[in-house]
């Protein structure tokens, strides 16, 4: 019934500081970028290893996330990654700093989180 997730929206507060991150950062690609006029938006289309996945959106005042505590909805947003150190020495090399490492009890693999600059929980986790 279904391919692969198409992509995942996510709306900034402030778009320069996000568009740094995501792809200065992180990394991602930029696909297309449009500003929409009518919405005072811009549209940010980002992929990972040519993939398109994720869809960055900015709009005036939006309502801030709730974060902590847990609150229905998603959750994070996960990458998988091939060394974890690797990507903690890269992060903190951008003054982004990590939780301290975790591992999953069910598979024995390791991963961390950190927050994207509107506080939205990033996974990276080893394979």
């Amino acid at each position: 019934m279904f391919h692969k997730v198409h992509h995942i929206a996510i709306i900034c507060s402030d778009y320069e500081k996000s568009k740094h991150f995501y792809t200065k950062i992180l990394g991602l690609t930029i696909l297309q970028e449009v500003y929409r006029k009518e919405r005072q938006s811009y549209k940010l289309d980002l992929a990972l290893n040519g993939n398109y996945c994720i869809e960055l959106f900015s709009f005036p005042n939006p309502p801030k996330r709730i974060s902590r505590p847990e609150a229905c909805g998603l959750r994070h947003l996960a990458f998988e990654v091939s060394n974890l150190d690797d990507i903690i020495n890269h992060l903190n090399s951008n003054n982004i700093h990590s939780e301290p490492i975790r591992i999953d009890e069910f598979t024995g693999k390791r991963f961390t989180f950190i927050a994207d600059p509107d506080a939205l929980p990033i996974e990276f986790y080893e394979m």
